[in-house]
């Protein structure tokens, strides 16, 4: 039994990070918390893929970042908010129905409000 709720665990993490690397160029896609649950879920079935996930060089920092004190680096934060900016522009341009456009706004609204009130990191490092 404890091996299937292993394999449960890793399969999980392998989805999040498969959809958490979608979202790394699909907009209102999120990566972090996709990263997040892969975190969560390595630790729990791999520890080798735990170790790669909090080591990678782009993801590693921001999970150690929320982990340590629940913050979001600058760098991520203009990322996000310019992609948040960009993506009703771009469905404007694409000519969606105006009830699509306001739904997005809404819900963009609410999560660049959600970054934009995170924490930056501190000054301390490993």
């Amino acid at each position: 039994m404890r091996a299937n709720i292993r394999f449960f665990w890793l399969l999980a993490g392998l989805a999040a990070v498969a959809i958490g690397a979608i979202g790394v160029v699909l907009p209102l896609l999120p990566t972090t918390p996709f990263l997040l649950a892969a975190a969560f879920a390595f630790a729990r079935s791999s520890d080798r893929l735990n170790s790669w996930l909090r080591k990678h060089r782009m993801f590693g920092p921001l999970i150690d970042n929320w982990h340590r004190e629940g913050s979001i680096d600058r760098k991520s934060k203009q990322t996000a908010i310019a992609v948040i900016v960009a993506t009703p522009a771009i469905t404007w341009l694409l000519d969606a129905p105006l009830w699509v456009l306001a739904c997005q706004i809404a819900v963009l609204s609410v999560a660049a409000t959600y970054i934009l009130t995170r924490p930056s990191p501190s000054e301390y490092r490993r």
